[in-house]
Order: C-alpha cells, then sequence, then structure tokens
C-alpha cells in the first residue's frame, strides 16, 4: 500500500501537533481562529479527526492561511462552493486562501483522521509584494476558480507530492534550524503543486462577488444568532433581494438561508453543552432556537440523540494542546 512507502508519523500528535476537536472564529474578521498561530511564524500543524467533533463535522469557514492536507485514515468529504471531492486514505490535496469549505465523512466508523498544515502564504513568500510573492505566490491564491486541488496516489507526478506532504510532518521541532527547515520543505512542495496546476492558473478566473456576499451574510448570522433573523435582514447585510439570497446559499452551501441559520444555532448550543452548566431553556433561548421542546426536537433529529445526551457525552472535551 502506499502508507508503507512513507516514514511513520505516528508519533506526531504527541509532539508537536494541534488535535482539533472543534472549530473557533475570530471576533473581527469572523475567519477561522487558528490555535498557535503567530506574526512571528504563521503556521501550525493540526490533527483532525472528524469523529472527535461534536458535530459530527467541519462546518463552513474560511481562513486566510493555505490548508495543506494528508489523509492518515479513512475517508473525508471536502464541500466547497464549486462542488464536492472525496479523499481516502493515502490521498491529500490543498484548499487555496479564504476559500469557503466544509468537511465531513461518510463513514460512520472511527479513524477518518487527517494531518494538516496551515500556514499563512507570507511563510513562502517572505513578505507581500515582493518578487518571489509576485512569481510564485500570488498566482495560485489569487486564481478564485481554483478552490480546492485534490492529489490522488494513482497519478504518478500527485503521488509524488503527496510522498513529500507526509514526510513533511516527520519534522521535529525540537531540532536545530526547524522552522527554516519546515519552511524549505513547505516551498518545494509549493512549487510541485504550481507546476502541477499552471494550465488552470492560466484559465480565467471567476468573481469572488458571490464568495464576499455569502461570507457576509455568514457573518451576520454569527453576529446575531441569539436574536430572530428574517431572510429579508440577512438579504440586506450583503445588500442582496431574498431571491439572490436564497438563490446564492444554495449555490454556495447547497442548502437554504433558514437551515444555515438553524444549523450555526445548533453548532453554538453543541459548544455551550459541552463547555456550561446553563439548562436547556436557557440555551435553547441564547442560541435563538425558540422554546426547549422546540429546541429538544430540532436536536435530535439533526443530532440523533437529546440535547442531555450530548451533554453527558461531551461534556468537558475540549481542544487538546501541545506541550
Amino acid at each position: 500500500m502506499y502508507q508503507a512507502e512513507c516514514a511513520d508519523t505516528s508519533f506526531l500528535v504527541k509532539r508537536f501537533m494541534y488535535v482539533i476537536n472543534k472549530i473557533q472564529f475570530k471576533t473581527d474578521s469572523k475567519e477561522e481562529f487558528l490555535p498557535g498561530f503567530s506574526a512571528d511564524f504563521p503556521y501550525m500543524a493540526s490533527q483532525a479527526a472528524l469523529d472527535e467533533y461534536p458535530e459530527g463535522l467541519v462546518p463552513w469557514h474560511w481562513h486566510n492561511a493555505l490548508e495543506l492536507f494528508y489523509v492518515e485514515s479513512g475517508f473525508v468529504e471536502y464541500y466547497t462552493p464549486g462542488g464536492i471531492r472525496r479523499f481516502e486514505a493515502g490521498s491529500g490535496g490543498l484548499v487555496n486562501s479564504n476559500v469557503l469549505h466544509m468537511t465531513k465523512t461518510t463513514v460512520k466508523t472511527k479513524g477518518n483522521v487527517q494531518l494538516i498544515h496551515l500556514f499563512d502564504p507570507v511563510l513562502i513568500s517572505g513578505g507581500t509584494g515582493n518578487l518571489i510573492d509576485k512569481k510564485y505566490v500570488m498566482p495560485l491564491i489569487t486564481a478564485s476558480h481554483i478552490e480546492l486541488i485534490g492529489l490522488f496516489p494513482d497519478v504518478p507526478q500527485q503521488k509524488a507530492i503527496i510522498g513529500r506532504i507526509r514526510e513533511s510532518f516527520a519534522r521535529n521541532e525540537k531540532e536545530d534550524g526547524y522552522e527554516i527547515r519546515l519552511r524549505q520543505e513547505l516551498s518545494e512542495i509549493w512549487l510541485m503543486i504550481l507546476d502541477l496546476v499552471k494550465e488552470r492558473i492560466r484559465e480565467k478566473g471567476v468573481s469572488t462577488k458571490s464568495s464576499d456576499q455569502i461570507k457576509k451574510m455568514m457573518i451576520y448570522v454569527q453576529e446575531h444568532y441569539e436574536e430572530k433573523i428574517t431572510v429579508s435582514q440577512l438579504a440586506e447585510a450583503a445588500f442582496l433581494s431574498e431571491r439572490a439570497c436564497y438563490r446564492l446559499f444554495q449555490s454556495c452551501l447547497r442548502m437554504t438561508p433558514i437551515d444555515y441559520m438553524k444549523s450555526y444555532r445548533l453548532q453554538r448550543a453543541c459548544q455551550m453543552l459541552a463547555k456550561e452548566e446553563k439548562s436547556l431553556a436557557q440555551i435553547s433561548r441564547d442560541c435563538g432556537l425558540g422554546t426547549s421542546s422546540y429546541f429538544g426536537k430540532i436536536f435530535k433529529e439533526t443530532m440523533g440523540c437529546t440535547p442531555l445526551e450530548y451533554r453527558k457525552k461531551w461534556q468537558n472535551r475540549d481542544i487538546n494542546m501541545p506541550d
């Protein structure tokens, strides 16, 4: 099997990876908050185990950081406005900067695990607007039509890139020159990916206006989910008609605005159930889900268990930070 050709990475989680089991958002831009990310070295490695996410998936989000991933075991589905891609163990890929995406798995067994490099484009370029940035970084990250680059081991050129990605996780942060060596490895992988998609980069890209509009409406929901939100108000946040709002949610997220609002409120409810001691009635009110009876009904329909059963299972479970 392909996995046997690469170095073992089973030790990584204990040594330097963030084990992520929930998603957090920045209070200002509402993009995903990345723990451990700093201006000094804008990078983090994480292990994402989809089975350990309380909601059972990684909800729609975006981040300026590039997401370079390897599927260590199981199956992962990536959803972007452009479509759905399925990745199984031994495959990998790159999510472009600021691309809306969601991940989930259709496999109910345990062991759906990804290893992920998250890094700001400036880690490759060394600075915004310099020659390296203009020649090697901006052409790809500004190619809005390239949302997700899939890498699969049955294609020789892609298999070589996958091998380099997986090997790059074996770097020990305690070694001398760790940051420089890691940056070099990511840069070499970046060049391989650039060569792979150079023809696609030359294609005429589509406008990012739709993506910007859907993000504005998602941010509005995140800021006002405790309140009653009408579709009209949501549409106004992006200067759209209600009809255009419905069309945009359907085309980008494959759900209605109402479904998205309910989904986000349930995500917040899951976090409150796992972290707080509030009553179900209070959580229901705080999440804008109405009465506790309605909350219990839609929660069980969506999550497959009652709020109390969920609280018992997930109470006090949190992100595990590296030593």
